[in-house]
């Protein structure tokens, strides 16, 4: 198991950072992360949380499952509060503006997201809520 493997949270964040994503953006099954850093809604304070996500084309993709929790996480209610957030994908930063998918699109997302991560199926059928797939597009300087 490769070191990356057994990072969760802050220490994710962290190593991400200090290696330019060498060490966290390919974790468990292959899967890619990039870090989300929110506004959090209450406190107004930057939040960063490492997310897994697919490409397509050039928006990055990321699912709000929490692990089929009933509640959403708190990053995607902070989005809803305000889409503009910062993107770190391996060594570039970049602010970025998310949006929720929906119809045909989150569809086609959503099978998107569980190639790279095929436990998100498993996910939706532990909770009543339709997991939001989110759409991260790169915001022109």
């Amino acid at each position: 198991m490769s070191e990356a493997e057994n990072l969760f949270g802050d220490e994710h964040v962290r190593r991400y950072r200090e290696t330019g994503g060498e060490v966290g953006h390919v974790w468990r099954e292959g899967s890619t992360i990039l870090l989300l850093t929110t506004t959090g809604r209450k406190s107004g304070e930057p939040r960063t949380t490492p997310l897994i996500y697919a490409q397509d084309g050039d928006r990055y993709v990321i699912v709000a499952s929490k692990g089929g929790a009933p509640e959403h996480p708190g990053w995607y209610e902070n989005l809803a509060q305000d889409p503009n957030v910062e993107l770190q994908v391996k060594d570039e930063v970049f602010p970025a503006r998310a949006r929720t998918a929906e119809g045909e699109e989150r569809e086609r997302l959503w099978r998107k997201a569980n190639e790279v991560w095929r436990h998100y199926d498993e996910y939706q059928t532990k909770t009543d809520r339709e997991i939001p797939v989110v759409v991260l597009e790169r915001a022109s300087d």
